[in-house]
């Protein structure tokens, strides 16, 4: 039997566990006591933020192994099993976890994408917005995009498109003078190959984002991707409790149409290049780049119909009212046609 001086002994020792398991698994977004991402802290580079979440997260580990340990010990002492089974505990069996740069910079990133559509705030810890009115007051340090719309191109087209507005996020955390050493110490994390920093994580929002987001999410992604296919002729992110019934409308009107006209000027200007000296070096490249602009503008143009459709229609949504979402199958109109965008509504 337990003893008392034993049973005091397990209530602390059990108590502690829950402690330190509850305050790992809020070290994640998808609690939902989720406060703020750990990496941020009062340091100017993400380097020395993920120093001080390594050497936190190894001395949370060897204190829940220690404690699951001493745990094993009363209780093989009380049912005399000294000679059939040892205290000591696997690493792998020890629940919380330890720190990962590669998966640990992937949440920072989705932690700057939710403060660059509004749905944490550098000012307030936890959810500032997922639904209901709008409070402004409370996005100070850094203030979230207005239309909540992203776009995720391959070429820098606009200063507002995702890499420059989490560059902006990346700059009000951890300051501006280190910006340049943060994005090199996060696109070495992210393992992506690039001219630079800035093009390596261009290359991770407009292939990886979204497929870590989904697994994060377990398929219920809360930032939905709009896309118009596999020649990434245009991408966008917006945050779905901050959906209204003109966002399609709006993306079409101000980014999928500005998109087309930039990809019809850079082939003009390769068409020029071409015929300014049709054999030289300059003109090898500018044919496969009217190529590739080529694709991505007919690419644009089919989706600017499918997404002018739907932006006719005035979808709403109302998430309270049990409304369902689809994010793989394609939206539906009355004559069978079919519009694959990964937001659909069902």
């Amino acid at each position: 039997m337990i003893v008392p001086q034993n049973l005091d002994k397990v209530n602390s020792l059990v108590r502690e566990n829950i402690s330190i398991s509850k305050d790992d698994w809020d070290a994640f977004e998808t609690s939902w006591d989720f406060q703020r991402h750990p990496l941020m802290r009062p340091v100017g580079t993400v380097e020395e933020a993920f120093s001080r979440w390594k050497e936190e997260c190894e001395t949370r580990f060897q204190k829940l192994k220690g404690n699951e340990e001493e745990l094993n010990r009363i209780f093989i002492h009380i049912y005399g099993l000294e000679d059939e089974l040892t205290p000591e505990e696997e690493d792998k069996d020890v629940t919380v976890r330890k720190a990962d740069l590669g998966r640990d910079i992937r949440s920072l990133i989705s932690y700057g994408v939710g403060c660059i559509l509004g749905r944490y705030s550098l000012d307030t810890p936890g959810l500032a917005y997922a639904g209901g009115e709008w409070d402004s007051t409370k996005y100070k340090t850094f203030c979230p995009d207005e239309d909540n719309i992203i776009p995720i191109t391959d070429e820098a087209y606009f200063d507002d498109d995702m890499v420059g507005r989490f560059t902006d996020w990346l700059s009000a955390v951890y300051g501006k003078d280190t910006l340049q050493e943060n994005l090199k110490f996060m696109a070495e994390a992210l393992g992506k190959k690039g001219d630079s920093p800035r093009e390596a994580l261009r290359k991770y929002f407009l292939t990886d984002f979204f497929k870590d987001h989904c697994k994060t999410y377990q398929k219920r992604p809360i930032y939905w991707l709009f896309d118009s296919g596999k020649k990434n002729g245009f991408k966008a992110l917006i945050y779905l409790h901050r959906y209204d019934k003109d966002t399609m409308s709006r993306m079409r009107n101000r980014y999928l149409h500005r998109m087309e006209k930039i990809y019809q000027q850079r082939i003009e200007e390769c068409r020029n290049t071409i015929a300014a000296d049709p054999s030289s070096p300059a003109a090898v490249k500018a044919k496969k780049e009217q190529e590739k602009f080529t694709a991505q503008l007919l690419e644009c143009q089919a989706y600017d119909e499918k997404l002018g459709h739907l932006a006719l229609s005035y979808i709403t949504l109302d998430l309270d009212d049990g409304v369902k979402v689809n994010y793989e199958k394609a939206q539906t109109d009355r004559e069978g046609k079919k519009y694959p965008i990964l937001a659909a509504i069902k």
